[in-house]
């Protein structure tokens, strides 16, 4: 795929700059909008879990919030993104050869784009005012690569999907609410009473979410300011490899047939 990128760069290059311009046309706010929408929601979670339900055992709650509600936002978003890119771009992808993947690939990287600028605000904020300022910071730079590398391998294959299933895009919309309440942006999986009597909870919580692993080591290095689990590390980049691996994988099995579909 990177040599894929490579050989078509300039038109990877202007589907990326096509999807920005299309996403802040007529914007007063610009990216700033994506800065905005996490801000809102942490502080309307806030009222609810730190104010309303007594969510005062976690220090600096809003700063805990922000981390996972940011991960989940780019997550969501690249998905959501992701499962309408080869409609979206029906005709080019009719009328010029090239690999479609490059297509989704662009959406996924307006994304993390987006994500990247978030986390160069969130982190250097949440350290300040954690104190978590260590070597163990280095480790945000290739988990959040390794987080992209997941979820363009999630992207490909809802994209491909999607194109032969119209109904693979609503399926997504709808999974995602009840997703985001299960994974651990305001609690910690290990934060349940009655989880040792029910290990097998706590593990699907903690394991059986795909996403929760991504969410719990970048907190770990921002947040806490340690260095994450071992296991935590392992699931995060080998679920990347294998993600990518097979999201592609299927997206090439069924590419052949895109241009009739479309």
């Amino acid at each position: 795929m990177i040599i894929a990128v490579r050989r078509f760069r300039y038109l990877y290059v202007q589907l990326v700059r096509r999807e920005l311009r299309q996403k802040y046309k007529g914007s007063v706010l610009g990216v700033l909008w994506y800065l905005i929408n996490p801000l809102a929601l942490m502080g309307a979670y806030y009222l609810m879990f730190s104010l309303i339900l007594n969510r005062d055992d976690i220090e600096d709650y809003p700063l805990f919030l922000l981390i996972g509600i940011t991960t989940w936002v780019f997550f969501s978003q690249s998905l959501l993104a992701a499962a309408a890119s080869l409609i979206d771009q029906s005709a080019l992808v009719r009328k010029v050869q090239f690999p479609r993947e490059i297509v989704t690939a662009a959406v996924v990287s307006v994304q993390f784009v987006i994500f990247g600028v978030l986390l160069a605000l969130v982190v250097p904020v949440t350290v300040a005012i954690r104190g978590t300022f260590g070597p163990e910071l280095l480790l945000v730079v290739p988990l959040a690569i390794a987080l992209g590398t997941f979820v363009l391998g999630l992207a490909l294959a809802a994209a491909i999907l999607h194109a032969y299933f119209r109904d693979v895009a609503p399926i997504l919309a709808a999974a995602l609410l009840p997703w985001f309440f299960i994974s651990p942006i305001f609690f910690r999986p290990t934060d349940f009473e009655g989880l040792a009597e029910r290990p097998l909870l706590g593990d699907l919580l903690r394991w059986g979410n795909p996403v929760a692993p991504f969410i719990e080591a970048l907190r770990d290095v921002t947040y806490e300011g340690r260095v994450p689990d071992a296991g935590v590390l392992a699931y995060v980049f080998v679920a990347a490899v294998l993600a990518l691996v097979a999201g592609r994988a299927l997206f090439k099995r069924l590419e052949s047939e895109l241009a009739v579909v479309l």
